[in-house]
């Protein structure tokens, strides 16, 4: 017995000191060679999606895997998909085509999303999807739809036709049939509406200011945390959705001179306190704790540090090496882990590979594709700051290399 627990902590130690390395060795890599990474798994993991949704093939050919029979839970699920990958991969459309090797892909994927949108829409279509209240969850992923179209407006809206533009409109308008819950659900109405005022001139200001309201006003918690609701969670939804929708809402609002826009430049405060955080809980190797519901959306955990990256809005604790380096090591860790994706290049349900038993029973195979928000730096042009700073380590793994870091305190609002 004794000879095995010694045995065992032997290879913890070494697999960690592997990992370590590993990901220190990840370091040495440039800007660029990140960069071409990061295109080349964002592209991976939309393709089935944007290419099948293109092609009216979307029904037929994704799979739908969740601890769930329900069937209208199945029905659901494709909108999932495609709200979801639109969210994470808009702002790298938003930088359009171009003469290069990914200026030529970015046309491709515009393509495709402008021509998969078409079907979406069209009630007559063999893809359209359920925007309605036959189930609640299209307003989420309704709303993860109407913040990619808002990251992506000349890419993605400006190209689509009138009645496709119109179609869409209509089915954004669906979704008020669905009553949010009182928790980021709110948020997820918000920004519908935001879309709505956008790009069709009017909106419920009612719905639009409820979930504004709610976490400004009731459910701030301190230090960068809201309440999912009245309480506090313990797991990653300030990132998920909280932060990013409340952010965007508020910019959008404070762009026009509306109520409440003012709000914006504290809300963003908290949003880079939450930031410093999360990349806080970047350990040496490359992990972070599987800790809290939704746990399967792998990297999406990290959108709101993606999503201050992108506004170029890092705080001075973070630098955009950093954080260019611990969010490559983390994908890299945890979406090339063998199992993520199935046969045909779907993903599947886990946290750390294919492990069905981490989800909950509303993931399904479409859920998955929030990962997609860690990409959102993507939207910024090569020449930045994010693409060509050098390498550096995270904290973590500075601090546990022996460097100063240096004191983290909270946020004093």
């Amino acid at each position: 017995m004794k000879k095995t627990f010694l045995l065992c902590c032997i290879v913890l130690t070494l697999t960690a000191a592997h990992a370590q390395e590993t990901a220190s060795r990840e370091l040495l890599s440039t800007g660029t060679a990140d960069r071409a990474y990061w295109v080349e798994m964002l592209t991976k993991i939309a393709r089935p999606v944007l290419s099948n949704l293109a092609e009216g093939t979307l029904t037929q050919n994704m799979p739908f895997e969740s601890l769930s029979n329900e069937v209208k839970r199945r029905q659901v699920s494709r909108l999932e998909a495609v709200g979801r990958t639109i969210c994470g991969i808009g702002p790298w459309l938003e930088l359009g085509a171009d003469t290069t090797a990914e200026g030529k892909l970015r046309a491709e994927f515009i393509d495709l999303t402008v021509r998969g949108l078409a079907h979406a829409v069209d009630s007559a279509d063999a893809d359209y999807l359920v925007f309605d209240n036959r189930h609640t969850q299209p307003l989420v992923d309704a709303a993860f739809l109407a913040q990619g179209c808002l990251r992506a407006p000349h890419a993605i809206w400006g190209n689509l036709d009138a009645a496709t533009r119109e179609r869409l409109i209509t089915e954004w308008k669906r979704s008020r049939s669905i009553k949010p819950y009182e928790s980021n659900w709110l948020l997820f109405a918000s920004i519908v509406e935001v879309a709505l005022m956008e790009f069709g001139g009017e909106c419920d200001s009612t719905r639009l200011y409820r979930g504004i309201d709610r976490f400004l006003d009731e459910w701030y918690k301190g230090d960068g945390w809201y309440g999912d609701g009245s309480a506090f969670h313990m797991d990653y939804y300030n990132s998920l959705v909280i932060h990013p929708m409340l952010t965007d809402v508020l910019r959008y609002l404070q762009s026009h001179d509306l109520r409440r826009g003012e709000s914006a430049g504290k809300q963003l405060k908290r949003e880079q306190r939450l930031a410093v955080e999360l990349e806080r809980l970047i350990s040496p190797e490359a992990t972070y704790p599987a800790v809290g519901r939704s746990i399967t959306y792998r990297i999406g955990s990290f959108h709101a540090l993606a999503h201050v990256a992108l506004l170029c809005e890092l705080p001075r604790e973070l630098s955009a090496g950093q954080v260019r380096s611990a969010l490559t090591a983390v994908m890299r860790r945890q979406m090339e882990m063998p199992g993520t994706f199935d046969d045909n290049g779907w993903l599947t349900v886990g946290f750390s590979g294919h492990q069905l038993r981490m989800s909950e029973s509303y993931i399904n195979t479409g859920s998955q594709y929030l990962c997609t928000a860690a990409f959102l730096p993507l939207g910024l042009p090569e020449s930045d700051l994010f693409w060509t700073a050098p390498a550096q380590p995270w904290s973590n793994l500075a601090a546990w290399s022996g460097e100063d870091i240096g004191a983290d305190h909270a946020l004093g609002d």
